[in-house]
């Protein structure tokens, strides 16, 4: 037995405390608009299926298709309805399985009024350039849903410092899925060009209005708070409507396709 036993034995105080751990909640909202655009479209295709069957043809498409010398004439809202419609059983799946694995926690993030806006001018962006470049008739939310692939990216890139790794990765992969769906998109019947026109309207909307993160308060009573609200989203919005307006107006006076 040692007579000089160490003046310093190991105890609790060797190292610092660690300070407790803090977790930040981001602003967040349920995802209410996403179901009721998936139940509406669900309603529209109902009663596209039935018309199909009482007389022949489908009447929701005839009336709200994107259909080049129906939107010439004046039918302007042509270029926001095809969102609505839809060609088959698995064009629709596919869409709405898109909007929900999207759409739900995009719009937890960006809030119910801006969410919807986004969904709108997507769609309307995509139905211009698909206006603009095919003379094929053209139906399916993919316009709107490739929008919301776009915003999905953009706000993963501009809160990429707040998101870490993890947001790094999820931008990699929403890339990633952009490529392979356009790469699909290529295949005849397809309208790509709606795809396109999608992206570029989602994309520029969320550039702008979309939720930009920051962290405030001091530790450790810190929370996130998004830094943009409705004046940033009606200055995205405008943008969005003053470009595809514009190009839209083109189509109509100086059309590319018949």
């Amino acid at each position: 037995m040692s007579l000089n036993p160490d003046p310093y034995p190991a105890g609790p105080y060797d190292a610092p405390p660690r300070p407790p751990s803090v977790i930040l909640r981001p602003p967040s909202s349920a995802a209410l608009v996403t179901y009721v655009i998936l139940g509406l479209t669900v309603i529209v295709y109902l009663f596209q299926a039935g018309t199909q069957l009482m007389i022949g043809y489908d009447l929701p498409v005839v009336y709200g298709g994107k259909i080049n010398e129906y939107i010439r004439a004046g039918q302007l809202w042509r270029l926001i309805t095809p969102v609505l419609l839809h060609g088959s059983i698995l064009h629709i799946g596919f869409n709405m399985y898109a909007l929900v694995a999207i759409g739900s926690s995009l719009e937890q993030r960006m809030g119910h009024i801006r969410f919807l806006i986004l969904y709108l001018l997507a769609g309307f962006a995509g139905n211009v350039v698909s206006f603009l470049l095919t003379p094929n008739v053209s139906v399916g939310a993919s316009t709107a849903i490739f929008g919301l692939l776009a915003a999905e990216g953009v706000f993963l890139y501009q809160n990429r410092s707040l998101l870490g790794p993890r947001g790094r990765s999820g931008l990699n992969n929403v890339i990633g899925l952009a490529i392979v769906n356009l790469l699909i998109g290529l295949q005849p019947g397809i309208d790509n060009w709606g795809h396109i026109g999608g992206l570029l309207g989602g994309l520029l909307f969320m550039w702008v209005g979309g939720p930009r993160w920051r962290v405030e308060g001091m530790y450790p009573y810190l929370q996130i708070r998004d830094e943009r609200g409705i004046r940033e989203a009606i200055l995205g919005a405008a943008l969005v409507l003053l470009i595809f307006g514009a190009l839209a107006m083109v189509g109509m006076w100086h059309p590319i396709v018949q």
